[in-house]
């Protein structure tokens, strides 16, 4: 049973939208999935009390840091899968949070901005392996780029993370109006309207060549079970 958290010390990275995306991804594939919004905003709750949530997905909410490492255990028990959508800040909920992970994916823009946020994540990851002696795999996650163009800043910051020996996804979430319009429709990708929001074939084959990745690096790493 994964246990797979998202973390950014930025916000806007696209933390909560990565993480809906996965979530509805496994439910759709009949796992079960429990997502953890240790975010203080909210965002995957609120996007969860819309309509078209799957059945098979729980939102809970209302943790703390005296709380998290029971809920994520709790919440272990009858899910396939729990994903944790972390707050923004180098906390102790955070960090409690990344020492149970079995993948924490950091989300970052194509930036020099952002990747300097991404690579403060990624210290954070480090710094909590030594400090719990435990290895925690992650992958930074590239959101909001660009379908028709592979930009140089882009390409320079993914070799720069290679050469810190951090792993990259292959698949980046490009920017999408379905992406934006979950939150504002609810429900999964597939549920959204056409005549509302175009583009929706393409997020989807988008959405789920991540979810495959991130399905394919759990599989390859040392983690409880994968369903």
């Amino acid at each position: 049973m994964p246990i797979i958290s998202f973390a950014s010390p930025k916000g806007g990275a696209g933390k909560s939208t990565s993480a809906v995306l996965l979530a509805c991804e496994l439910a759709q594939l009949g796992r079960k999935v429990t997502v953890i919004d240790a975010d203080p905003n909210r965002p995957v709750f609120r996007w969860a009390q819309r309509p078209g949530r799957p059945e098979n997905l729980t939102v809970l909410q209302d943790v703390t840091e005296e709380t998290i490492i029971d809920t994520i255990e709790n919440a272990s028990v009858g899910s396939n899968f729990v994903i944790v959508d972390l707050e923004g800040t180098a906390s102790i909920m955070v960090a409690l949070a990344i020492s149970r992970a079995d993948l924490v994916i950091i989300p970052s823009q194509g930036s020099q901005l952002d990747a300097e946020q991404a690579a403060r994540a990624v210290q954070l990851v480090r710094m909590n392996e030594k400090r719990f002696r435990v290895a925690i795999p992650m992958a930074v996650l590239f959101t909001r780029t660009s379908a028709a163009i592979r930009t140089r800043d882009l390409n320079r910051i993914e070799t720069n993370f290679a050469q810190a020996g951090v792993s990259v996804f292959n698949v980046r979430l490009t920017e999408r109006a379905p992406y934006r319009a979950l939150f504002a429709y609810g429900g999964t990708l597939s549920s959204l309207d056409p005549s509302q929001v175009s583009g929706i074939p393409q997020a989807i084959e988008n959405a789920k060549a991540y979810a495959e990745e991130a399905l394919s690096i759990l599989r390859s790493r040392p983690v409880r079970e994968v369903a």
